[in-house]
């Protein structure tokens, strides 16, 4: 088994270590710790509005660079909360508790260096339990039929859906949406034309670069203008790595110790779990801290812990997240949904066939991500000064250099005004959606995934002959039909026990 694992591993390794492939890694490190920067941007704006820029590059190099973004900005996300109180996305929630804090005891720069040591720990373990479960979770799938796959991705939708919005019945309106968006084109059983109002650029149906670009890109700006973000002034910040009180004491890591290791571990289970993510795992790997800790009054004043715990966790918690995009290509959050739509953008199935079909492309994936880790943790530390400055430009300046390349990348696709203009309506109804608390992850995730949703229900309808016996046939089919089952109803039981409970006398 180790034996295996250290062959992949070396296999991985020879593809990552090329010039292109680290050239467009840093790239996409670099990339990703500003888009971190940005507040409200997120991982998902970044690699949705990236990825036309890379086309042209070899499949693996794209995804790695993407990979890097999407890893990179969990990194960046935080140097803002610590700073200046805003984080970059809602995974450096946590982050700002006792990161804020430390910053205003004049301690900014322990706290930024020891939140990237954090990151590279917390996502370095959590590479190394891909290594090591994908595979097993891989060839356990390998077995799977259309029934089983379907059955999976709509747990994996539920889920997602249930959990992305500021409610279940926001989220599952959201996911409606992406379905209905995923309807537009050809018919996969008929071959008829759906939803085309006549237009020949609709036969191929919506592409959902364009959706994934409005609804993140174009959609967070407008929320951000809207909450008058490009009215407030930048705020000069300055630091320097030269300086003593830069770096953290000996006590700050002694103190850290066990927290490195319990942030991952917790961050890693809730970003295999689809649903959980970053954002779950930091607030659980601070909450868990705090509660272990013998002197809980002092978190929330500048406590080093509060900040490592949340920090280890987010970043476990986006390579956990990769577990079940890779192995059963379910995305475990928004990021990674809209991966998914990347890899298939480039004709890669993600699933348990991938680590046999192109083993070149996961373990070079995969090894990528060691890589990447290593450069972002010199980044964070060394470029700390650097990615402050970026704090400095006003973000009315940058609003127009963001809708310009999303336009730009709308239209590079296929060259299509069509998709230009759906650009510009999925931001309104991105911003729309997040404004009234609806995700645009699960809608993203909805159109990524419907369409294959729809193909292996009436693939398993065929084998069947029409019944829908083939979903409680095989042990495997019905176990993931219980589950399903089970996800939907148990919230309904305990909402309606909830309900009695507090219309009783007694309650």
């Amino acid at each position: 088994m180790l034996t295996d694992i250290f062959a992949n591993l070396a296999f991985g390794l020879s593809i990552a270590v090329t010039p292109t492939s680290l050239l467009f890694l840093m790239i996409g490190a670099f990339v990703g710790m500003i888009v971190g920067l940005f507040p409200g941007f997120g991982p998902a704006a970044g690699i949705a509005v990236l990825i036309p820029m890379t086309l042209g590059l070899e499949p693996t190099v794209a995804i790695i660079m993407l990979a890097g973004i999407y890893y990179g900005s969990m990194y960046g996300g935080t140097i803002t909360s610590i700073l200046i109180n805003t984080p970059g996305e809602s995974a450096t929630v946590a982050s700002t508790l006792d990161g804020y804090p430390l910053a205003q005891k004049g301690r900014a720069g322990p706290a930024l260096v020891m939140q990237a040591i954090a990151s590279f720990i917390g996502g370095t373990i959590g590479v190394v339990l891909i290594t090591a479960l994908a595979p097993l979770l891989a060839e356990f799938a390998a077995s799977f039929g259309p029934s089983e796959y379907f059955l999976i991705i709509t747990l994996g939708l539920l889920l997602l859906t249930t959990m992305m919005g500021d409610n279940r019945f926001k989220g599952l309106i959201s996911a409606l949406i992406g379905f209905a968006i995923g309807t537009v084109g050809v018919d996969v059983m008929s071959g008829q034309q759906r939803y085309t109002f006549g237009s020949p650029e609709l036969i191929g149906g919506v592409y959902f670069v364009a959706v994934a670009i409005g609804l993140f890109g174009i959609g967070e700006l407008l929320h951000c203008i809207y909450n008058g973000l490009h009215l407030r002034p930048a705020k000069k910040l300055r630091l320097s790595f030269k300086s003593r009180e830069f770096w953290p004491t000996r006590s700050d890591y002694i103190e850290s110790r066990f927290t490195f290791f319990r942030g991952s571990i917790i961050g890693f289970v809730a970003g295999v779990l689809p649903g959980s993510g970053a954002t779950l795992g930091s607030i659980i790997g601070y909450s868990v801290e705090k509660k272990l800790a013998r002197d809980p009054e002092n978190f929330g004043k500048g406590e080093m812990r509060g900040l490592v715990a949340p920090e280890t966790a987010n970043n476990a918690a986006s390579a956990g997240a990769m577990v079940p995009l890779l192995s059963l290509g379910i995305p475990g959050s928004g990021a990674t949904a809209v991966l998914l739509g990347a890899f298939m953008m480039w004709g890669l199935q993600p699933g348990p066939l991938l680590i046999v079909n192109d083993p070149g492309f996961v373990w070079g994936l995969v090894a990528s991500m060691y890589l990447g880790n290593m450069i972002l943790v010199a980044l964070s530390i060394f470029a700390i000064p650097l990615f402050v400055k970026f704090l400095d430009i006003p973000y009315r300046l940058v609003v127009p250099v963001i809708v310009l390349l999303c336009v730009i990348g709308a239209f590079a696709i296929h060259a299509s005004i069509i998709e230009t203009w759906i650009l510009f309506m999925a931001g309104v109804l991105g911003f729309a959606m997040k404004l009234y608390g609806y995700s645009p992850a699960a809608t993203v995730l909805a159109l990524v995934l419907g369409g294959m949703a729809e193909e292996t229900f009436l693939q398993s309808l065929i084998i069947s002959n029409g019944t829908l016996d083939v979903f409680i046939e095989r042990p495997v089919s019905l176990a993931l039909l219980c589950i399903l089952i089970a996800v939907v109803v148990v919230p309904i039981c305990l909402a309606l026990w909830r309900a009695r409970h507090r219309m009783s006398p007694s309650g």
